[in-house]
């Protein structure tokens, strides 16, 4: 049962020129058993391919669209947007290669609870399978079928434990998972008066890490976070990350070291600028 009825929901999507896996992710959320109120399109300057997509979608769904010129790598900045046009109570952060099970948002409203931010996780796709779903594939719940993927090619392992949709199951694999519940930005929520008191992303940061960052200064207010990472499901899409840059990285692990070290709850950097 949703405890949290009266709470209006948002799911912010990041997305980047790639507006064949946007539209797999969205059909993903027509087909969801609980609506949410607002889509907000975190867009780090994508080209009108994306922008006629999205007007498409918006007719199906709840869509704010948040664009900003494409000028490299920002998306904690879109995100800082993204959050600054959003309305919801709570919000849900994801990419556009994540296509949500029907119960993904029912399931981050059901487990919301002041104090707690939440941790989900994916199961990533082979590139070929990640083409060939349709979007009755995605409709029908069949791609969220493991005896379905199998068929289609897919190897089994260990992974395929997060596809299986039995509650006692989840349950019991949250809580014995040895990965840490921290802030992955394809798949965690919180209220949004929480991301406003970090004062959200905080924009020096590149690809690489930027999202735990953020967690990390939610759990230095005094925040917790909590493992769902077997309970809300997303299909991860293949693809290349042609914007990984080593030295980005290690100016992103200086920022969190001094996060850490300075138990920073709020970042000058971020949605108002200090």
């Amino acid at each position: 049962m949703d405890r949290n009825n009266d709470m209006t929901t948002g799911v912010v999507i990041s997305t980047y020129n790639n507006p064949e896996w946007l539209e797999k992710t969205l059909l993903g959320y027509m087909s969801q058993s609980c609506k949410a109120d607002e889509i907000i399109i975190a867009d780090d300057g994508s080209t009108d391919n994306t922008r006629k997509l999205i007007e498409r979608y918006s007719t199906h769904l709840p869509i704010i669209h948040v664009w900003h010129e494409d000028n490299g790598f920002r998306k904690t900045e879109i995100l800082n947007k993204a959050i600054s046009a959003a309305t919801a109570d709570y919000l849900i952060f994801t990419d556009q290669d994540c296509i949500p099970r029907s119960d993904f948002i029912e399931t981050h409203r059901r487990y919301a609870r002041e104090g707690y931010f939440l941790s989900g996780g994916y199961f990533k796709l082979p590139m070929d399978i990640s083409r060939d779903i349709t979007p009755d594939d995605i409709a029908s719940g069949r791609a969220f079928d493991l005896k379905w993927l199998r068929s289609r090619g897919l190897k089994c392992s260990f992974k395929c434990s997060k596809l299986v949709k039995s509650k006692p199951f989840t349950m019991l694999m949250n809580r014995i998972t040895p990965a840490r519940a921290s802030w992955n930005g394809c798949n965690s929520s919180v209220w949004r008066k929480d991301i406003i008191k970090a004062n959200g992303f905080d924009e020096r940061m590149r690809y690489g890490g930027e999202d735990r960052e953020f967690g990390e200064r939610l759990v230095n207010s005094g925040m917790k976070s909590r493992q769902i990472r077997y309970s809300a499901i997303l299909l991860h899409l293949d693809h290349n990350r042609p914007y990984k840059n080593e030295e980005a990285i290690e100016i992103n692990r200086a920022i969190r070291r001094e996060t850490k070290a300075t138990r920073r709850m709020r970042t000058q950097f971020g949605i108002d600028k200090e």
